[in-house]
Formats: C-alpha cells, structure tokens, sequence
C-alpha cells in the first residue's frame, strides 16, 4: 500500500430516530447533531458517518443515499450524523467531534489512512467501534468492506491490452494513479502491473496528488510533451475523474485518434465518453452490496455484538492483524455490456445517458433499440 503499507493480505474463508445529516465545510469542525447529545439505546445505537467526498461525486450520489438507506432499514430509530470532505485535516477533525459528541459506531471511508490514525484510535479508547469502507483506515478496526483493489487493477490492465491490439506488444502507455495517500491507489497500481509489466512500455507513471483532475491534466499534458503526440498507444487512468482530465489533455495538444483510456467507478459522464469512442472502459463498483455489508457491520457493532457472520474473510492492515472484511467483486464496462450492468442494475437509465448530442452513437451500441 502507499505510505509504506503492504497489500493488504487477504484470507479468505467461510465465516458463519430520523437522519440528520451534517455536510461539513472545508475549514470547520462538525458540530452537535441529533438532539440532545449523540448516543442512542442498546437497540439504537447512534452511528457516525464519514466520507471522502458529497456532492457530486460518487460517494455523494451513491455511498451515501444507500448508507442512510440501509441504516434506516435496519434500525430507523438510530441516529445518524453524516460528514464529507476530501480535506485529510478537515476530516479528523470531523472524526474527533464525533467521538467527543459519544456516537456509538463509526463507518469511515478515510481521506488518508495514517493521518487518521491517532483518531480512530482515539474511538477505541472511547470504546465506539470503526467500519473502514472502500479504503482500508489505519489504526484498531472492527471490520472493513471493499472492493477487491487488485482485481480492479487486473481489469484495468486486461482491457487495455485487448483495446490496444496489435500494439499490446511492446507498445508504449501512461499510467495515471491515484493519491499515496490512499492505500487503495496502491493496490489499484499493483493489480494493473501484475497484468502490464513486461508486455508494454510504461513511458510515464504519475501518482496524482489528491485524485484531483487537474493535477492529472498538468501530468498527461507534461507525458504528451515528453513522449510525444504520436508515441502513446494507451492510458491506464485510475478512476473516471481522471480518465476525463487525461482526454481532455489528449484533445488539448490534438492527439489523434485518441489512444484507449481506462477508468474506474462507472461516473455517468465517463458512461458517455464510452458511448462517444473518447474512453474505453471503466469499472463498474455495485455500491448497494457494499453500502449494506457496512451497514449491517455498524448497526451489529453498535448492538455489542460480532461481524462474523456478515464479513467473507479477514485482511491485515498495517496496524491491525485479522480484521473481518467483505471483499465484492468489480465488473469491467465497455460499450458492448452497458445495457447489463448500470442499466440492468439501475444505476443509470438509458435516458441518462443517451443525451440528444449521442443519440446517434447510442443507436449504434444498441442501447436505444
């Protein structure tokens, strides 16, 4: 994993009140919610919520909603208190409010895993139990759920050799990875390598500074001025967000044909980019299974009683040795199987994506007929 983390090791084995929510500004300390006081019942344990991104971004549209979905199918009494910030800082501070308020569980997507630390261990000495989701949060966790970030990376890989054809021999590529400061960047690297390494030349490799698009933007833009326009056969993009910057730094300095980029996370934008030809794939995250397993692991936790039963083996963190996980598996969409998987899943309509402007294009992958 980044920060000198390793991978995590991975065991798999057979293992038998009203919302209210609080979006925390960059720069401010979440305050009270819920009433009175933040601790719930035996039976309504009040839980913590905390997410690297709102808004518009994936954890905003989706995590979240189906979070706070679950939790209230669960245990409707439960209060709930959700915070969002891509700030690290911002978030150990909205961390360590509520442990200060006393919620009772917390499920946490963390910004930087090791800047975190001293929090979540700070909740564990408070006695309120920790659910890393998505990213593997450093410190004395209870249970953790994700997607298989090596499986990710190897989808990656896998569809960019098979896009890049004749040129998957020895053929020149970019890797855009994510932030070090998330261990799942890491993993997400390794797993696409394992496929990569000694079938084409990695001509650059770039991790991007806080996920952030631009950043990703200024590498590729630096990559095509290194490498030259017509020397790049291929794009490993970590996620969506920055397959997007990658294609529009490829239209900037007017590469052409754009060479095939691969993302990750199903952004309804990057949907349209495959639909157009600009991107070739992405992978597709069903977010339901993962928002329930953490549900169900904090609302357990929060009763005083085990995860076994919900988790599907154990990972090791750098810190922590055993930890029950549910680990699901990524799907790989390209043009060909959009209708079956974020349509037939519901994650999109065929309206969504088809705007006027690919109309055209949607009739030609089959998705308008």
């Amino acid at each position: 994993m980044a920060l000198g983390a390793g991978l995590p090791a991975v065991k798999r084995r057979s293992l038998p009140r009203a919302s209210v929510v609080i979006m925390v500004a960059a720069g401010l300390v979440l305050a009270g919610a819920c009433g009175e006081g933040g601790a719930g019942s035996d039976d309504s344990p009040s839980i913590g919520v905390l997410l690297p991104g709102g808004g518009a971004s994936r954890f905003g549209q989706f995590d979240r909603p189906l979070i706070e979905k679950k939790l209230k199918q669960l245990c409707p009494d439960c209060p709930t208190t959700v915070a969002a910030t891509p700030d690290p800082a911002v978030q150990r501070q909205q961390l360590d409010a509520m442990i200060t308020r006393g919620v009772d569980v917390l499920i946490i997507a963390a910004v930087a895993p090791q800047l975190l630390r001293p929090s979540v261990e700070a909740a564990h000495r408070a006695g309120i139990p920790v659910v890393a989701y998505d990213r593997l949060a450093e410190g004395p966790i209870s249970g953790y759920v994700t997607f298989d970030g090596d499986t990710v990376g190897k989808l990656q890989g896998e569809a960019l050799l098979k896009a890049m054809g004749a040129k998957a021999r020895g053929g020149q590529i970019v890797m855009m990875n994510g932030a070090t400061i998330d261990p799942n960047a890491g993993w997400f690297k390794r797993g696409a390598l394992s496929v990569l390494k000694g079938k084409v030349k990695i001509g650059k490799s770039y991790d991007t500074v806080g996920w952030r698009p631009e950043n990703a933007f200024v590498n590729m833009t630096g990559a095509i001025s290194a490498l030259g326009a017509g020397n790049i056969d291929g794009v490993l993009a970590a996620n969506d967000s920055l397959a997007g910057a990658v294609i529009s730094a490829l239209r900037a300095t007017e590469v052409r044909p754009l060479p095939p980029v691969t993302g990750q996370d199903a952004d309804l934008a990057a949907v349209r980019r495959i639909v157009r030809g600009d991107q070739y794939m992405t992978v597709y995250k069903p977010f339901k299974p993962a928002a329930d397993a953490a549900a169900e692991m904090a609302i357990a936790l929060g009763r005083g009683k085990t995860v076994e039963s919900i988790a599907t083996g154990t990972v090791d963190s750098p810190t922590t040795k055993d930890i029950p996980a549910v680990l699901l598996p990524a799907i790989s969409v390209t043009v060909s199987n959009i209708k079956d998987t974020v349509v037939k899943d519901g994650m999109y309509t065929i309206d969504q994506i088809c705007t006027p402007k690919l109309r055209s294009a949607c009739d030609k992958a089959g998705l308008t007929r």
